[in-house]
């Protein structure tokens, strides 16, 4: 069959099958290790990274944060007519035609950097290299399942389509693990417009609410990726196992259930 390939001389390898077949080696022997051994140590590691305390938080005003802004004193306005007021009364003519803006002026932050929370970025910076992981794991394994499926042919191909299940069971994985990314960053810059409006609106509680509003959520988000990272190991595993055969010889093992 490679020889009925037209190759560019110009961008041939010296020796590209030996290369491919070092390739094809490589994920077979990777992915065969990956889930016999690690799925099943992973599943084991995340079950008890979700036992651990900073996980099993019942009362969420525990991962509250000081938002580190304080209420400014109200401003105290006169209205006097008595002409006590007279000597103040060109500068305050001179405020009024300055330009003014919408919301409380915040030049510098009275308590330095306004800080995340950090109980959550703790926790968010132990998921993300899993959630990483499992991404490539999961792109290695598809890998090796692709390369085991055979030529081509009219019929008999009851085997290919298992394999064909698998590897979309396996992209499946790997777009909802690579979402769990975009929800952690969709949480950073969320959180910080909020804060942002609590600088410039510091007298609007409703705001403050919002940001331990949002960091309670989170929390209960990251538990949950936890827990889907889990069970996600825990699923390809079986469903691997379970089809081990008609992966690795889909043609063979369908002969062998027909005579």
């Amino acid at each position: 069959m490679a020889s009925l390939l037209k190759v560019d001389p110009e961008v041939k390898l010296k020796e590209p099958r030996s290369a491919v077949s070092r390739h094809r080696l490589f994920f077979l022997s990777q992915a065969e290790d990956l889930v016999a051994n690690f799925f099943p140590k992973k599943l084991l590691e995340l079950d008890g990274f979700l036992k651990e305390p900073i996980l099993n938080i019942h009362d969420l005003t525990q991962i509250h944060s000081d938002m580190n802004l304080p209420v400014p004193d109200p401003i105290l306005l006169t209205n006097s007519h008595d002409g006590l007021d007279g000597p103040n009364m060109k500068k305050r003519k001179l405020e009024d035609r300055e330009e003014t803006f919408q919301g409380t002026k915040v030049f510098v932050m009275p308590n330095g950097m306004l800080k995340s929370n950090q109980q959550l970025v703790d926790i968010i910076e132990k998921v993300k290299p899993e959630i990483r992981l499992l991404i490539e794991k999961c792109n290695t394994v598809k890998m090796w399942v692709q390369l085991l499926i055979p030529r081509i042919e009219d019929g008999n191909n009851f085997g290919v389509s298992i394999q064909e299940e698998t590897v979309a069971e396996l992209r499946t994985v790997e777009s909802e693990a690579a979402s769990y990314l975009d929800q952690i960053s969709r949480y950073y810059i969320t959180r910080a417009k909020l804060v942002s409006k609590i600088a410039k609106y510091p007298h609007v509680e409703d705001y403050r609410r919002t940001v331990t509003e949002i960091d309670e959520k989170e929390y209960i988000s990251l538990r949950l990726i936890i827990s889907e990272l889990r069970n996600q190991y825990v699923t390809l595993h079986d469903m691997i196992l379970k089809n081990i055969e008609k992966i690795k010889r889909p043609r063979s093992s369908n002969a062998e259930t027909l005579y």
